[in-house]
């Protein structure tokens, strides 16, 4: 019998035809299982020495059948790898390369001239609290200039950040004056959303605090900012407004050159000020002065590159993004 199973096993020329022979006779069924099955009927004195021989021929039949099993898969790995062997020596296909998004190219060229500056980037969580997004940043509660931010909450009583201001009171309150941060990420508001206006969007913020920092140096930081940008001798002008945050308070626009029709035109690309004593006292600062100014990276990408909606940014249409793979 020993033979004849040995021949089963090495006639099996795959794994399925391998299962059958170890059912044939191993199985419940099988002619080994039986053999032993039949060991009560023989006498006593014969028992003992039929059950070693059976048992024998099962060890042997189970090492047969591994080792089959052992040779079936080098054999079907050594088909497959030479099924999917590759020629390196072969020219190669390449597919079509990707790159960044425009807003990304924006931000990082942002971030390029406010290093150059000499402020650090730093970054914020998305998901804030009342406290950092309002309160600490001088929103009282039922405050109007809440209702122009209306954003989005979580059960747990957090929201999604609406400004990247957050971050001047998080930074102030494990930092010591004086400094200069710079901070890009994305926000979040409850907006109706059409060509101009998008539930979210992205922001670059800056915060300058130390000594006897003025409105002259706001106004000088964000002439710096303008002709790094747009280039040297770059107008700019402020303009008076309110943010809870700052007193007193600005927007910023800069003087440009429309590349569509030509014309020489204010192009409004943020708020900014002198940061609110509120907001030192939140802080924990006392004795400092310092100023912040922000602006949103959408507003800076479209008008220069002629996307006329904003929702184009977020579309992942390769018909737009293709446009702009050579700018900066």
């Amino acid at each position: 019998m020993h033979e004849e199973a040995r021949a089963d096993v090495e006639a099996a020329e795959d794994l399925r035809a391998l299962q059958e022979v170890r059912v044939k006779w191993l199985g419940k069924k099988g002619r080994i299982t039986q053999e032993l099955k039949g060991l009560g009927a023989l006498p006593s004195d014969e028992r003992r020495e039929a059950g070693q021989r059976i048992h024998a021929v099962k060890e042997a039949i189970e090492a047969a059948i591994e080792a089959r099993r052992a040779t079936i898969h080098r054999a079907e790995l050594a088909a497959r790898l030479a099924a999917e062997r590759v020629d390196v020596t072969l020219p190669g296909r390449s597919g079509p390369a990707g790159g960044l998004h425009l807003l990304t190219k924006v931000t990082h060229h942002l971030l390029d001239v406010f290093a150059g500056l000499g402020y650090e980037v730093v970054t914020g969580p998305e998901l804030e609290t009342d406290h950092y997004n309002f309160g600490a940043l001088n929103f009282p509660p039922e405050h109007p200039a809440r209702d122009e931010q209306d954003t989005f909450w979580t059960r747990d009583g957090r929201l999604l950040r609406t400004h990247t201001s957050p971050m001047q009171v998080r930074y102030m309150e494990t930092h010591a004056p004086p400094f200069k941060v710079v901070v890009p990420g994305k926000v979040f508001r409850n907006e109706a959303v059409d060509a101009t206006h998008e539930a979210q969007f992205h922001q670059l913020e800056a915060l300058v605090v130390g000594e006897r920092i003025t409105m002259a140096d706001l106004r000088g930081a964000i002439q710096e900012m303008a002709d790094a940008l747009f280039g040297e001798g770059t107008r700019t002008r402020l303009q008076p407004t309110f943010f809870p945050f700052v007193e007193p308070g600005a927007e910023f626009a800069i003087r440009w050159t429309h590349p569509k029709t030509g014309r020489d035109e204010w192009l409004e690309l943020g708020g900014c000020g002198m940061v609110h004593p509120n907001v030192f006292a939140a802080a924990g600062y006392e004795g400092v002065t310092g100023f912040a100014f922000g602006f949103g990276i959408e507003r800076l990408a479209m008008v220069p590159y002629g996307v006329p909606d904003i929702r184009w940014f977020y579309q992942s249409d390769l018909r737009v993004l293709e446009q702009f793979e050579g700018a900066l």
